[in-house]
């Protein structure tokens, strides 16, 4: 019976008085307390696994808005292709453009400028600006020559702008053709030969040719070894921006390969300003050189005395 006793419910003295001052307190017992933290960790539990399907499911929906966004990759035949490539702002085809009026052996075009994103918005842009500007100060040579010489006849020639498009245009997509042909050719005998895509050898031979935009205006001046000043200037700058592009990625093949590669790079610019220069602004068209007087035989009877002359009549 006393084992029973001890086991017994006893109220404690503190929560009889504890009760007494306060008849209207609420008690709750353990039984409780244990039932309302099992109630508030499922609820709590609940939440977070309504939680986690719902960033499950928003997963899925990404996932599958992602899947519906991406498109196939379109053909290089088509525009879509190349639309990309047209994507620049003003300010990145400035700098490009001063980094080639501006070359230096220590800051690669490729590489402060084009930053593995050529574009062929300038390029373009570029070679069509030249072959216009070069047909239209042709022309202009031709009314200044004939405004200080009235006997020179001008008539507009307007297949000048045919033959300037299709030489700048040519010349801005087959050399560069070339030219990255031959080192990826060369990159597989030389395995420590770098080599830049052919849209960025494209792109820098687009941007060199900018120079030449304003010296061919300048080439408007009448004066002649004033014109071939301001074009071996050009030629220089447009030159210097090529080998020091160029250089980084030759000068791991062997020195005669890279010497000589450089000595076409820079010849066959040369070639491209000193054509532009002959036949855009000739001092005078061939067709009005006046051609020198001839001397005519005299026949025999002029040359005769008249003596002689009333000999032979006998």
């Amino acid at each position: 019976m006393a084992a029973a006793d001890e086991l017994a419910f006893h109220e404690f003295e503190e929560a009889t008085n504890l009760l007494a001052e306060t008849p209207d307190a609420a008690t709750t017992s353990q039984r409780d307390a244990l039932t309302s933290r099992e109630h508030v960790a499922v609820l709590v539990g609940s939440d977070i696994g309504y939680g986690a399907d719902e960033v499950e499911e928003e997963g899925d929906s990404d996932k599958t808005s992602l899947l519906r966004e991406e498109k196939p990759q379109p053909g290089f035949w088509t525009f879509d292709y190349y639309q990309g490539f047209f994507d620049v702002d003003t300010s990145q085809v400035l700098d490009r453009i001063k980094g080639s009026l501006l070359p230096h052996p220590s800051h690669n075009f490729v590489r402060y400028h084009l930053r593995n994103r050529p574009d062929l918005y300038g390029p373009f842009w570029i070679c069509a600006t030249l072959a216009f500007v070069l047909a239209v100060t042709g022309n202009l040579t031709l009314v200044l020559a004939q405004r200080r010489d009235p006997s020179i006849h001008y008539s507009p020639q307007f297949h000048k702008v045919t033959v300037a498009g299709i030489t700048i245009y040519c010349y801005a997509w087959l050399v560069p053709l070339a030219l990255w042909g031959f080192l990826r050719w060369r990159q597989g005998t030389r395995e420590r030969m770098g080599l830049y895509t052919f849209l960025e050898t494209v792109c820098v031979y687009g941007y060199s040719l900018f120079v030449f935009i304003p010296t061919v205006v300048l080439w408007l001046i009448p004066v002649e070894w004033l014109q071939w000043l301001f074009g071996a200037l050009a030629l220089a700058l447009s030159a210097a921006g090529l080998v020091f592009t160029l250089w980084p990625v030759v000068r791991e093949d062997t020195r005669l390969v890279a010497a000589a590669l450089l000595s076409v790079v820079v010849l066959l610019h040369a070639l491209l300003a000193l054509g532009c220069k002959l036949y855009f602004f000739q001092p005078l068209p061939l067709e009005h050189v006046t051609p020198a007087p001839q001397a005519t035989p005299l026949s025999s009877s002029v040359l005769l005395p008249t003596s002689a002359r009333s000999m032979t009549t006998f």
